[in-house]
């Protein structure tokens, strides 16, 4: 079944089971996040708040937290649509009419990328002045600024070009027409803002809140740039997207939206944005970015706002980032044949752990393809990338563990990429969108094998160092340490200690991690060190200019003096949930 709006998508999770309405008033200060982030963790249904204090409108959060919502909003699991069309462009290539016959399905959906017009919109059955101070517009953690949009689909148009561009960026509230635009690095949106920029002109903006899945999947897509996420959302939906003439700025936007923000973004205007608690687990830091400012807000009848929350792991992000990549990811191979899969790790917050199977078909064409993909639009971001062979299944931390533990050589297989842009959210570089990336190459050498399968540790580990209070062997490969307090010397002291020398990894956490878990082990490690800053080795020299790395390998992935603050609830809310609990599910 396709869907052209929200709405028709919550009858059918509400028809599903995947839809609870809760009728308990509750606060869009802080009150929804603590109640949508557990309901995610304890696997629970979409949340559609009919009762938000101060709020005419309900608001409806999770609604794709599940890779069941997910294959209900596409009508089959993500990976289809990807191999759907990789088997289509094999197929076609050499053209002939008898592979176009063969698929002429795939080829009727991929004719649905042109959107088509109408002027019956429910986005704009109602159009009325700018009234941002009566949406149920959430303010997600403590620390954070303010109350932010954090769902709303960001339609623009390059002003050289045409080309348009829809993404998703958060939103401060200011005032009832004012709000912040933070268009991160190597975002499209960003890109168009800039080119404005430089002409002297505002960008015209419309801001779509409550598209239909197939709008909020395509928006999230790591797509080419040039690609209009609107007209690809027509293919994942396998129906064109119907748009309408916005009222006030020359861009069309979604017939089927539930609001629909219209306005500008004025060039050099910059307004303090943020802190925001952010999907590394940690609050972004404050910064001057675009003010958007509201000319015209046109809505349905009886709409529902569409809300969801970022913070430390798992949120609703997990299931939108992994049914992106689970879509896109086959698609790579047209681009690189040598690459038969590669998963980007929702608890590093994706951009900070890349793994890509790769057969390679000469010497040292894994580090080529590492070094291409770190050209490939949102994939530049990637902070650690990870290559294994192609027996190996990247979605498995175990099988590429053990990969890393047979055929991982420092001295040959490490690879630092120094004074390199970072995403912007990443705050372990030396400035904002300034950091450092490393590559693993744990593809299999000549023979295939690689160390043995002993490991031998020290009766007690912690008389190593001062500050180690627990530790962990992960795979026989990584041992991981919860120190206290400083982790440098730590790593340092565990790097140079001979009786660990059978080990490929050593890393140091900070005492909120919990090291027995491998979700919170996973978002602790990668979203908290820089390559250049906080990785060492038993041995470093310099061949001629290059530097050789060797022995053990070592990352102080504790949280340092300067890192911004990691989210936690206030606990006067966590009671307040906790107290109310069996009445938001009566």
């Amino acid at each position: 079944m396709a869907f052209t709006d929200l709405q028709s998508f919550l009858r059918l999770l509400e028809k599903e089971g995947e839809l609870h309405r809760v009728t308990e008033e509750v606060d869009a200060e802080l009150e929804v996040t603590e109640i949508a982030t557990r309901a995610v963790k304890e696997g629970l249904p979409a949340l559609l708040f009919e009762n938000v204090k101060g709020s005419d409108y309900p608001l409806v959060i999770n609604s794709m937290a599940s890779m069941r919502r997910i294959e209900l909003a596409l009508g089959r699991p993500p990976e289809a649509l990807g191999e759907e069309i990789v088997q289509f462009m094999e197929d076609v290539n050499p053209p002939g009419l008898g592979a176009f016959w063969r698929n002429r399905k795939t080829g009727w959906r991929l004719l649905k990328i042109r959107p088509k017009s109408t002027r019956r919109a429910l986005s704009q059955q109602v159009v009325e002045e700018p009234q941002l101070d009566k949406l149920p517009i959430l303010k997600c953690w403590p620390e954070d600024a303010g109350r932010f949009v954090t769902l709303p689909l960001v339609i623009t148009r390059d002003p050289e070009t045409g080309a348009g561009n829809m993404g998703i960026y958060r939103m401060q509230v200011y005032d009832h027409r004012t709000t912040g635009m933070h268009m991160q690095i190597q975002k499209g949106g960003g890109f168009h803002y800039q080119v404005a920029e430089k002409m002297g002109r505002p960008l015209e903006m419309a801001v779509a809140l409550g598209g239909d899945p197939s709008l909020v999947l395509a928006a999230i897509m790591p797509l080419p740039e040039g690609l209009d996420e609107v007209a690809f959302s027509g293919i994942v939906r396998g129906q064109r997207t119907p748009l309408t003439r916005a009222k006030t700025v020359d861009l069309k936007v979604p017939a089927g939206a539930e609001f629909v923000f219209e306005g500008i973004v004025k060039p050099g205007v910059r307004r303090l944005e943020g802190p925001f608690g952010d999907h590394f687990g940690h609050y972004s830091e404050a910064a001057d970015h675009p003010v958007f400012e509201i000319t015209r807000v046109t809505r349905r009848k009886n709409a529902i706002y569409p809300a969801t929350v970022v913070g430390r792991p798992p949120q609703e992000d997990r299931y939108l980032g992994d049914a992106a990549q689970l879509a896109l990811s086959p698609l790579i191979r047209l681009l690189r044949r040598e690459i038969k899969d590669m998963w980007a790790y929702y608890e590093a917050g994706f951009h900070n752990l890349l793994v890509v199977s790769v057969d390679p078909r000469y010497a040292r064409e894994p580090i080529k393809t590492a070094l291409g993909l770190f050209g490939e639009g949102q994939l530049s971001l990637t902070k650690t990338l990870v290559l294994v062979g192609p027996d190996v299944n990247p979605r498995d931390p175990g099988q590429v563990m053990q990969a890393i533990r047979r055929n991982f050589d420092a001295e040959e297989d490490f690879h630092l990429i120094a004074r390199t842009a970072a995403d912007t959210l990443d705050f372990t570089g030396e400035a904002t969108h300034k950091g450092s990336k490393m590559i693993l190459d744990a593809t299999a050498g000549p023979s295939g094998e690689g160390a043995s399968n002993a490991v031998a540790l020290p009766a007690n580990i912690g008389k190593i160092a001062p500050g180690i209070v627990k530790h962990r062997l992960v795979g026989k490969t990584m041992l991981v340490v919860q120190t206290a307090g400083e982790g440098r010397g730590v790593v340092r002291k565990m790097v140079d200690n001979p009786l660990l020398g059978s080990v490929k990894i050593v890393a140091a956490v900070s005492a909120d991690v919990d090291i027995d878990d491998d979700e919170s082990l996973l978002w602790g490690i990668f979203t908290r060190f820089d390559a250049v800053r906080d990785v060492v080795f038993s041995r470093s020299e310099f061949r001629g200019l290059a530097p050789v790395y060797s022995g053990v390998m070592g990352i102080d992935a504790t949280w340092k003096q300067g890192y911004q603050p990691t989210l936690v609830m206030d606990p006067e809310i966590v009671k307040k949930v906790d107290s109310k609990w069996s009445r938001y599910w009566k």
